[in-house]
């Protein structure tokens, strides 16, 4: 069975990229079977993996690859063409077994008005009705095709209509965080939109024309598995104090707002799943990420996650090295520990 996590926050700037590359070579590293979707059309995932930096080369790689991105994998829904939707033949990642990457096309937002005006008319149109369900269908079949254990998702920074249909289709959904007032509020905002989703999308899956689509919209409701905060200066092997004000301060809200509102709507696992992962709870913090400073351009550069560099590609020797090697170690072991956690936390039907 396939478990397709949703990485969303609205608020830009959380290491939501970053954070799905990470965590899906580390699932990956652990013998599971992971594609990561770059769903956002900036195109970063995509492009921080085949090595790409410009618009060229994504138009040259659309030119030859076809059919090989999210955007021309919908098309037969929203072009009305005259074939079914497949899966798409994703790319396998260099140096890690088991990871996949369904690249993303920087006009998937063309798709964004017409799944719109559908999901508004609620299936009312007939050549409409296939488009709420066909995101979730080409995700399950591509998932099917690699027998893929887990889907990561990661998505643009927007409330748009293609990340509520992405968010709501999920199974699960983390928020990467940063520690500083607009996440904070970020936090508070998505306690008033996610149940407006959550209403939208009850609709949908009680609606038989969507249901009985060519690409029948799902009967899931996505959990809530934690935020990630990251991005934070450490002093000591801990954030300094204005950072951990403000983490605090996440934990804060979201055990107070965000979880007391996804509480009725369904979108918490039960307390006892949650109580597995030692010090999830009151805040849901499934981890704290440090700045990773300089380590990120060489994570780039070789398309290779921080804990992964070999001595080689770090590039320094001396003490400089040294220190370079601690840091990869503390990042190995802050996404094993995230790794863990999702595993735990996505097998929530045993006992749970």
């Amino acid at each position: 069975m396939t478990e397709r996590i949703a990485m969303f926050n609205h608020k830009g700037g959380v290491s939501k990229t970053t954070t799905t590359f990470h965590l899906g070579w580390m699932l990956a590293s652990k013998g599971h079977r992971v594609i990561v979707v770059d769903a956002d059309p900036q195109c970063n995932l995509s492009g921080l993996i085949l090595g790409f930096k410009g618009e060229n080369e994504f138009e040259h790689f659309y030119e030859v690859e076809g059919t090989r991105n999210i955007r021309a994998g919908l098309a037969p829904a929203f072009e009305s063409q005259p074939r079914s939707i497949e899966p798409v033949d994703c790319v396998e990642v260099p140096g890690r077994e088991g990871l996949f990457l369904l690249p993303g096309h920087i006009r998937l937002s063309e798709y964004e008005v017409t799944l719109g005006i559908a999901q508004e008319l609620a299936g009312s149109i007939q050549t409409l009705q296939n488009l709420p369900g066909s995101f979730s269908y080409l995700l399950d079949v591509t998932a099917q095709k690699y027998k893929a254990d887990y889907v990561l998702v990661d998505m643009n920074p927007s409330l748009s209509s293609i990340n509520q249909n992405l968010l709501m289709t999920s199974d699960f959904f983390i928020v990467p965080s940063s520690p500083d007032y607009f996440s904070v509020m970020a936090i508070e905002s998505l306690s008033t939109v996610l149940p407006r989703w959550h209403a939208w999308s009850e609709r949908a899956k009680s609606n038989p024309i969507l249901r009985g689509a060519a690409y029948p919209y799902p009967d899931r409701t996505p959990k809530f598995l934690g935020t990630v905060i990251q991005k934070y200066r450490p002093r000591k092997g801990a954030p300094t104090e204005g950072f951990q004000s403000w983490i605090d301060s996440i934990n804060e809200r979201v055990a107070r707002q965000l979880a007391p509102t996804l509480n009725p709507l369904k979108m918490l696992l039960p307390p006892m799943v949650y109580a597995r992962v030692a010090g999830l709870l009151p805040g849901y913090c499934l981890a704290q990420i440090a700045d990773f400073n300089t380590l990120i351009a060489k994570s780039q550069e070789h398309k290779t996650p921080v804990f992964a560099l070999t001595d080689a590609q770090l590039g320094h020797v001396g003490v400089v090295l040294g220190i370079d090697l601690g840091k990869r170690e503390e990042f190995k072991d802050v996404f094993s520990n995230l790794a863990s956690q999702v595993e735990i936390l996505t097998t929530n039907e045993i006992g749970a």
